[in-house]
């Protein structure tokens, strides 16, 4: 079925000045090589009165002069603008069109009917317009390269044509779908639309049903649409589980005879009590010279994931695990995270280690690193692992009561030269047996967690390291890297803290670290504790990964890497074969295959925290969809134009408190404070302020909340 083609013409009356300007470039940008009198353009915008036509000749003569237009011959006029073209990323969207970066400085306006259907995140060829107003305006002339095809939602189908409601709120077009393609299988479900009309002269794009995710509302159907959504898919391709399943998991006499045999020498894991991917082990042995050996183990993936095979394809893809609230998502087959390369305990692996000579004093003397083969014999969960250091007994309470001694040096070293110590708190719901949210709990971080976390520190920097000092001739390697903070948000940062009595030193990065350490240390417990670690983290840059190596900032390394989660991070895979390769002297690889490989690991890693913020947001929804008119303590978790996010203390569930529910005073949002300031009273609502709410609504299908203070 044909579809109508976009109305592009406005329909309005009684228009000021500014608007009609805006409706008559709007005409001859759609005509940009034709001459138009003003009839014509009255007749395009479908006005009548003689009032507006004298307004439209009045304004043409005005984009005359500003040399917008040009009078071809006497009341006959054509577009005049100086346009230039560039190639750039969609920001964001929002209803009224799209944003997109001129230059770090500079950013253009998209209009929705100039769009082409561009999303966040599409690669796009933008013809930029005449300034006007200090307002850059553009066109998208061609989507370069689209990161979403495929879309998940409900199909309409309340008229003779059928259209794809998306789940995604920022999606700003349906999707239409022959109804010649429609199955009644396929109404009343979550679906997946994959669009392949993308053409501009019809109003919406046009795609097909590639997918029955389930029924609408079933709790598994909601947690597999967040995943398909941002390009996850909950199960690999047959042809991927069939290359994986042939797999052999018996190591062979021929890998043992080349590699470091250490399946004689004590070795344990520790990991979360619900894991299955034990992607590191830890080794102790005493050396003849008084000093110790601890060994850092970590999952040969390489060995069984051959490069560019159809496995390898499909974990580049995918490029890291994808944690949500009740399940994992492995970047691997099952038959390999779970099993093959598991460093389980009980059972011969085979191993990447990091071998290091140690004194009591946790300085480091030597190190080697050797392809292996280990023999994990205890698997700790963090819990029992802390009960042994605790009680001083137990199994391997020796070689425990020693890491955790060497790990709280590490720790205190590492934080003495620069290493930002944030502290964060993680939720985890408690289920039933039908996956309704029964109740919260915080983690607990223990010093089993920084004991793991500080010898996987040591592992990942120094292999980093290791590549970078070894040869005259820098070789291309992947570096984790963190960039120091945005000065302006500092600055901000100081203004703020200032106030309750802070001050932060931002002479040097040194002095800054130092300086924000002393801060958060200083803070906790007080009042202000939310707002300020809130802040001192939202100034701070994200870490990516880049062959570029300029250090890690917020560890205050100088080299560091990714090596210790090749199961669940295809970063650390690209490590291990790249570290392979070097330590048995082979050339550098080209540098830029491998940063095209970064920047799509860096890309995914936000998609997949984005993926897992929604699945903690639809169970918080669902935990508190029966507590409508309930009233809790909250924190002001984040400030918008359109309102306050509000944090629950007990529990740290999320919601909206609209500012237009906030009927006392006129606020006004104040970015550089992160308030929302009532015009009359100059009372305010600011960042890590704490606050009343009742639950207004809750939106399973938004996933959001609203929430009204009290």
């Amino acid at each position: 079925m044909k579809k109508k083609k976009k109305n592009k013409k406005p329909q309005k009356r009684g228009l000021n000045h500014s608007k009609l300007f805006d409706l008559i470039l709007f005409v001859f940008r759609e005509n940009p090589n034709k001459k138009l009198n003003y009839k014509q353009v009255s007749k395009m915008l479908k006005v009548t009165e003689m009032g507006v036509k004298i307004q439209i000749i009045d304004v043409i003569k005005e984009m005359v002069i500003s040399g917008t237009l040009t009078e071809e011959h006497r009341g006959s006029y054509r577009l005049l603008e100086k346009t230039s073209t560039l190639i750039t990323t969609i920001k964001n969207t929002n209803n009224r069109g799209s944003y997109a970066n001129i230059d770090e400085e500079n950013e253009v306006f998209i209009p929705k009917e100039y769009a082409q259907f561009a999303l966040a995140g599409d690669e796009v060829e933008v013809l930029l317009f005449t300034k006007r107003k200090n307002k850059q305006e553009g066109e998208v002339i061609k989507v370069v390269k689209r990161r979403k095809e495929e879309f998940v939602g409900v199909i309409d189908s309340s008229s003779s044509n059928y259209f794809l409601i998306t789940d995604d709120k920022k999606v700003s077009f349906d999707v239409f779908i022959p109804p010649k393609t429609i199955k009644k299988e396929y109404l009343n479900k979550k679906v997946v639309v994959k669009v392949d009309g993308w053409d501009s002269q019809y109003k919406n794009p046009i795609g097909k049903v590639v997918e029955v995710i389930g029924e609408i509302n079933d709790h598994d159907t909601e947690i597999n649409s967040i995943l398909y959504d941002y390009g996850f898919s909950p199960k690999f391709p047959d042809k991927v589980d069939k290359v994986a399943n042939k797999i052999l998991e018996v190591i062979s006499k021929d890998d043992i005879n080349k590699r470091l045999d250490i399946r004689g020498t004590t070795t344990f894991t520790i990991d979360p009590k619900d894991a299955k991917d034990f992607d590191d082990a830890l080794s102790v042995k005493k050396l003849n010279n008084g000093n110790w050996e601890v060994g850092v183990h970590i999952a040969d993936v390489s060995h069984y994931v051959e490069e560019g095979g159809v496995i390898d394809k499909e974990a580049a893809e995918r490029a890291t695990s994808v944690y949500l609230v009740d399940r994992v998502i492995p970047m691997l087959p099952e038959v390999l995270s779970n099993n093959i390369c598991s460093l389980k305990p009980n059972v011969d692996r085979l191993a990447y280690s990091i071998l290091f000579e140690m004194d009591e004093s946790a300085n480091v003397l030597d190190h080697s690193i050797k392809k292996t083969v280990i023999h994990s014999d205890v698997r700790f969960t963090y819990q029992t692992a802390q009960k042994t250091i605790d009680d001083k007994k137990g199994k391997l309470a020796k070689e425990l009561l020693l890491l955790d001694k060497l790990s709280k040096i590490l720790r205190e070293k590492r934080q003495k030269n620069g290493s930002i110590n944030f502290e964060s708190t993680e939720v985890k719901f408690i289920l039933d047996d039908n996956n309704n949210p029964i109740n919260v709990y915080f983690k607990e971080s223990l010093s089993t967690n920084h004991l793991i976390e500080e010898f996987m520190l040591l592992a990942n920097k120094t292999v980093a390291k290791h590549i970078s000092s070894s040869s005259k001739i820098a070789k291309t390697f992947v570096y984790r890297i963190h960039d120091t903070p945005d000065s302006d948000r500092i600055s901000t940062l100081n203004n703020i803290i200032k106030k309750l009595g802070y001050s932060i030193n931002n002479e040097s990065s040194d002095k800054l670290s130092h300086s924000l350490n002393k801060l958060l240390e200083n803070v906790k417990g007080k009042g202000e504790q939310q707002m300020i670690e809130t802040l001192t983290i939202r100034s701070m840059a994200k870490a990516i990964y880049t062959t570029n190596n300029i250090g890690h900032y917020g560890l205050a390394f100088k080299h560091y890497s990714h090596f210790t989660s090749p199961i669940r991070r295809y970063p650390d895979l690209i490590v291990h074969r790249l570290l392979d390769k070097y330590l048995c002297g082979g050339e550098s690889v080209n540098k830029d295959v491998v940063e095209k490989i970064c920047k799509h690991c860096s890309e995914m890693e936000k998609v997949s925290s984005r993926a897992e913020r929604d699945s903690i947001k639809f169970m918080q929804v669902k935990f508190l969809k029966n507590k409508i008119g309930f009233v809790y303590d909250g924190v002001i978790s984040g400030v918008t134009e359109w309102g306050l996010y509000i944090e629950i203390t007990e529990n740290k569930c999320e919601g909206l408190v609209k500012v237009s529910s906030i009927k006392d005073d006129h606020y006004i949002f104040d970015e550089k404070k992160y308030a929302l300031i009532g015009y009359r009273t100059k009372s305010s609502y600011q960042i890590g302020q704490k606050v009343k709410i009742k639950i207004q609504r809750a939106d399973l299908e938004r996933k959001q909340m609203d929430f009204i203070l009290v």
